[in-house]
């Protein structure tokens, strides 16, 4: 798991691995961009990532934070 925190408007670059990915927003909102397809997300809501889809996020407020779970584990994240 890896918590990340966003000001407004920062970007979260469009991206892929081979890892699967549940993100779940703590505080504040997004747009996700999940394989072009954008939504916006706020607190409490989870977004599911399949492996090796594209995907990144725009903070919509400042103090917006989300908590990233990956399977398997992220060893770059180490």
């Amino acid at each position: 798991m890896t918590e990340v925190s966003f000001q407004k408007d920062a970007i979260g670059a469009i991206h892929s691995h081979p890892h699967e990915q549940v993100s779940y927003i703590v505080q504040g909102s997004f747009e996700f961009n999940l394989d072009g397809n954008v939504q916006q997300v706020v607190k409490g809501d989870s977004i599911y990532i399949p492996s090796d889809t594209l995907h990144g996020v725009k903070a919509l407020e400042d103090d917006s934070i989300i908590l990233d779970v990956f399977t398997p584990q992220r060893v770059d994240f180490l």
